[in-house]
């Protein structure tokens, strides 16, 4: 039985979507929101696409756990997605708990952040924070100050995208031409280069190739391989 008398404020919480593809530690973090919170629905999934998928046809949850490391996206592209989607408070709960990704993912809309395997009374912690409407990173894995950091530069830029540019720059990424995004949207080439010019303008770049390398320097592969 969740633990609700300890925890006033968590009555807040009534419904939660945990996304992770790691179907035994899916059920665990379901196992410890129920232990610690007094929610009556916790769906889960196993990718950004169900997700989403859930979020457009079923009421929105409270909370939201999201692993960032999904088969289905590529680094902080989930999360900015997913943030663009619902006003639900996001938990991202990731093995990945450096300064820098936890800088990064604060930076694109997560309201707080646990490391993989944290005792539960983090999880507590956490949802008690996110409850007061107060972001969280744990003790001992404070984010990152530096505002010159790339990626969360890269990510800021990357949040203020629309959903419909975010797609767009994923089809450039691919090497897309207009003609090419325009077929695969089912919109006007003329109202691609529209949305590409707006890309540009919020990203502050000036080509489609600088576009790109915004892109990347938000992936996990850039960033692993720059923290190595």
């Amino acid at each position: 039985m969740p633990n609700v008398d300890a925890s006033p404020v968590l009555k807040r919480f009534n419904t939660a979507l945990v996304i992770d593809d790691h179907p035994l530690f899916c059920d665990a973090l379901v196992m410890t929101l129920q232990a610690i919170a007094p929610f009556t629905n916790v769906a889960t999934a196993p990718c950004l696409t169900d997700a989403l998928s859930l979020l457009d046809n079923t009421p929105h949850p409270d909370l939201i756990v999201l692993d960032l490391n999904l088969p289905d996206v590529d680094g902080f592209d989930g999360l900015l997605r997913l943030r663009k989607a619902t006003q639900a408070k996001i938990l991202v709960v990731s093995s990945m708990a450096d300064a820098r990704t936890i800088g990064a993912a604060l930076k694109a809309g997560a309201a707080g952040f646990v490391p993989k395997h944290s005792q539960r009374d983090i999880f507590l912690n956490a949802l008690e924070n996110l409850a007061a409407n107060q972001s969280f990173v744990p003790e001992g894995h404070m984010r990152t100050q530096s505002e010159d950091d790339a990626t969360q530069d890269a990510v800021s830029r990357l949040a203020s995208l629309t959903a419909q540019q975010a797609r767009i720059l994923d089809l450039i990424c691919e090497g897309k031409l207009n003609k090419q995004i325009a077929f695969e949207l089912s919109i006007a080439e003329t109202t691609v280069k529209a949305h590409v010019t707006a890309i540009m303008r919020k990203l502050g770049v000036h080509s489609r190739t600088q576009a790109v390398l915004i892109a990347k320097e938000a992936s996990f592969e850039e960033h692993l391989r720059s923290s190595s």
